[in-house]
């Protein structure tokens, strides 16, 4: 089997991301995970806060710490909040580490041997008030493509389009607001990504056919339009600093790397970070992953707007290496998900924060809406009504109830065993069939990252399960034949148990509370087979059990109207 090296989009170290940074990296990434080992694969999941870069160093300033300060508590924040969602994470690194600090110097190191660098003079945006040039996202304006009033000096929230800060209409200092600006010459580094175009676009045509659309036709927009050298290098306090033995007057004047160029190099670092906290002795090897990993198939998951820098820039930075390092087999990507048909935005606090969601209702309510409406295919929108009825239909009435009242009714009428009795025919056998066939189903669609179609296929995995229990009525069928309701019950069971192991990507915390309600010594299923009989013979007559609490609660109208206060609604 091969290894599998998956990587979700470095969440921005500056506050709590929303539900659409979630849903559009690190929760499908984690799904994706979850389900590949339980396949048995050798999976290492790597993720990281990108720490460096203006908006850090801004978020420092309003809150009066040192950046790195800054950094660190806002690091564990984050992690709380993904350890809420049962994110499994390998390593949950930072950018800032030195392990990143000594590849993204090792890379530029190479890429100046290889004459991919040029240190060019440039005119840049300097603000008198602040006394210092202001890097990027510094500064503030107005989108020259789309009009949008607040686009940052490095790209335009709305449009998604790379900008540089003299592309701004009207701008102004970030820090002071000063429109007082000024253009002055300033030395930087340049990364000459046009003598590696032809380089990129022979890799795209190589590997972009099997990536969804989506990420395929960004990348190939990118290349159609020409890769333009670009500045690597900002005037920022806080960043990887420039090698003084190889740009020793660029080092003196304080230049760190842009934290683009350093940020998808922290992917490498987090698995050195994994590799080197290990005890000694567990023989973890980073380079394994990373460099002449030709057993490695790697798969990186992110939203739209950071396709560009992954499927055509962190490529050419690594070609330009020259050296073997691991690029990406598959891209999966996302549109947005709004909010009501507005954007979710981390800067205009607009929509549901990951830490309030997890505040409201516990994480796998979450988790399967999100995956359940995932934007693979357009934009979706967030609404608490189509909330609503995901959770009470989906979860609490399909999965949810038919835990419950199976359970319940055995317990009632046989006590805490799983019951005795009857001999599987006509119902069982073409119970087992449809099983292998939506198990089938759910295999194929995780296996293509398809998440909507694969929660599709789990939904009719758990209705099979109401419909066998509805066509055979064990409540009808105890007045009169007390084996066949055990039958009907004992199948159900292992319905529950089939359900435990294939939701888990899912709803790893509800998929425990049903797997556990049996005492079933030595579990060690990953996965169920194919075969009906085996699959609905797992848990046998006399295995104790027990009734868990309420799987989930259904989501009220007076639910919702303390939701919309809270956070808004269509009429905002």
């Amino acid at each position: 089997m091969a290894r599998h090296l998956i990587t979700s989009a470095l969440p921005y170290i500056n506050g709590i991301k929303h539900l659409g940074n979630m849903v559009g990296s690190m929760l499908p990434a984690d799904v994706y995970a979850r389900y590949l080992r339980q396949r048995g694969h050798e999976v290492l999941y790597i993720c990281a806060t990108d720490e460096h870069g203006t908006p850090a160093e801004l978020a420092a300033a309003a809150q009066g710490v040192p950046v790195a300060e800054f950094c660190a508590a806002a690091h564990d924040a984050q992690k709380a909040v993904y350890d809420g969602f049962s994110l499994a994470f390998d390593h949950f690194g930072r950018s800032s580490s030195a392990q990143n600090r000594e590849l993204t110097q090792h890379y530029a190191r190479k890429l100046q041997e290889n004459g991919f660098i040029e240190e060019r003079a440039i005119r840049q945006v300097y603000s008198p008030v602040d006394g210092r040039f202001l890097p990027d996202r510094y500064v503030e304006g107005t989108c020259p493509h789309c009009g949008y009033d607040k686009a940052r000096g490095d790209q335009c929230e709305n449009c998604t389009r790379v900008l540089d800060p003299t592309d701004l209409i009207n701008p102004r200092s970030a820090i002071s607001g000063s429109t007082d600006l000024e253009v002055r010459e300033t030395k930087h580094l340049f990364l000459l990504q046009s003598k590696l175009q032809g380089e990129v676009e022979k890799w795209i045509d190589a590997t972009a056919d099997s990536w969804p659309q989506l990420s395929s036709s960004i990348a190939r927009k990118w290349l159609t339009e020409g890769l333009h050298d670009r500045a690597i290098t900002r005037d920022l306090d806080w960043g990887v600093p420039v090698p003084a033995d190889v740009w020793p007057e660029l080092a003196a004047e304080g230049k760190v790397f842009y934290v683009w160029f350093d940020a998808p190099i922290e992917y490498i670092g987090a698995t050195r970070e994994w590799a080197e906290a290990a005890p000694e002795g567990t023989g973890r090897d980073w380079k394994s992953w990373w460099y002449e990993a030709d057993d490695v198939r790697y798969t990186e998951f992110m939203g739209k707007d950071n396709v560009p820098f992954h499927s055509v820039m962190f490529p050419a930075t690594q070609i330009g290496t020259r050296e073997p390092w691991k690029r990406v087999d598959f891209l999966k990507s996302f549109n947005w998900l709004n909010y009501y048909g507005g954007k979710f935005s981390t800067s205009q606090h607009r929509g549901v924060f990951t830490h309030d969601a997890l505040e409201l209702l516990p994480a796998d309510y979450w988790r399967y809406f999100m995956m359940a409406n995932a934007p693979e295919s357009d934009d979706s929108s967030f609404t608490w009504e189509h909330f609503q009825a995901t959770v009470n239909k989906d979860l609490a009435d399909t999965l949810g109830n038919f835990v419950n009242r199976v359970l319940s009714f055995s317990r009632k009428r046989f006590g805490d065993a799983v019951p005795e009795g009857g001999t599987p025919g006509e119902a069982e056998a073409k119970l087992g069939e449809e099983i292998a066939r939506l198990l089938a189903e759910y295999e194929e669609q995780m296996e293509a990252l398809q998440f909507r179609k694969a929660a599709a296929a789990l939904r009719a995995l758990w209705s099979a399960g109401n419909s066998y229990l509805e066509e055979k009525a064990p409540w009808l069928e105890i007045k009169t034949d007390q084996e066949a309701a055990a039958l009907t019950l004992r199948t159900a069971m292992n319905l529950i148990h089939l359900y435990a192991v294939v939701s888990e990507p899912f709803v790893p915390t509800t998929a425990k509370a049903m797997r556990t309600a049996f005492r079933l010594d030595g579990d060690t299923a990953t996965w169920i087979s194919r075969d009906g009989a085996k699959s609905l013979a797992a848990v046998p007559a006399g295995t104790p059990f027990i009734v868990p609490p309420v799987l989930f609660a259904k989501l009220t109208d007076d639910d919702l109207e303390v939701f919309k206060e809270r956070f808004g609604g269509a009429e905002d």
